[in-house]
């Protein structure tokens, strides 16, 4: 992990409550891996005095993408950052998600609700390093939380939407559209990104599939290094259930390990 007091914003763009910013920082984009995360210093003040946690959406040379909803007052400063601004970030943080060899040649489901589509992009782009072939499910309730829909219609990747109103793609749930499609086809894997619900119910249609599958975690997180605890989770290990740190220890986890509410 490393901390590049003077990363540079090089663009953003933005779809309403959604935006996409471009960093460069080339040691932290040179170890960053699909599903790790960076701690984002969003304010030179002290409010907010926290860093805040976001997925890495892509790498490209010396440049990390982010891409996030304005859901409170932290992403709101971030989003108000333009080009040539510098941040001060911390990564790459946690451990991401498992790109195996075996994958070569292999379907693997990348299933994203709304801005849980943020780590899959670069999820997608190392599964074709190592010779798979992934098939893109995005969702949300309505078409304007498709943000990256033009970005991942240019990829020529396999992409299914769905929307909850039914204002574009599949009408209904983004776990009903992934239900539906594993009636006519056997993945290898499935990743998945998105609100506690929409991932608790894919695990369960995964282990009625038996198709295996790893889920990245949402948390609020204090420092992002596994100090502080404050992002504990219960998570099943070696037939133990212990209480796990999501920044540390995830924020990717097996789904067979994670205990959803309820359990």
């Amino acid at each position: 992990m490393f901390q590049d007091k003077k990363a540079r914003i090089t663009e953003t763009q933005s779809w309403g409550s959604y935006f996409l910013l471009r960093i460069s920082a080339p040691q932290i984009a040179r170890e960053a891996r699909p599903g790790q995360f960076l701690m984002i210093r969003v304010s030179s003040g002290f409010n907010p005095l926290l860093r805040r946690p976001l997925s890495i959406h892509n790498c490209a040379g010396p440049e990390i993408e982010i891409f996030f909803q304005v859901t409170g007052e932290g992403t709101r400063l971030l989003s108000q950052k333009i080009a040539g601004e510098k941040v001060d970030i911390l990564g790459p943080c946690g451990h991401g998600f498992s790109l195996k060899p075996e994958f070569k040649g292999q379907e693997i489901f990348c299933v994203g609700g709304g801005r849980g589509l943020a780590p899959l992009y670069f999820v997608a782009r190392e599964l074709q390093t190592v010779g798979a072939t992934p098939v893109i499910f995005y969702g949300g309730q309505t078409l304007s939380d498709l943000a990256l829909k033009n970005r991942l219609e240019a990829t020529g990747w396999e992409i299914n939407f769905s929307t909850d109103d039914g204002s574009y793609g599949f009408r209904g749930l983004i776990t009903q559209l992934v239900e539906e499609q594993l009636k006519k086809r056997k993945p290898a894997f499935l990743f998945g990104c998105g609100p506690e619900a929409m991932m608790a119910r894919l695990a369960e249609i995964c282990q009625l599939s038996s198709l295996p599958a790893e889920f990245s975690l949402e948390s609020i997180m204090g420092c992002g290094l596994g100090a502080c605890w404050g992002c504990v989770r219960k998570i099943k290990k070696g037939g133990e259930i212990k209480y796990l740190r999501i920044c540390q220890d995830g924020p990717v986890f097996p789904a067979e390990e994670i205990l959803w509410s309820g359990d």
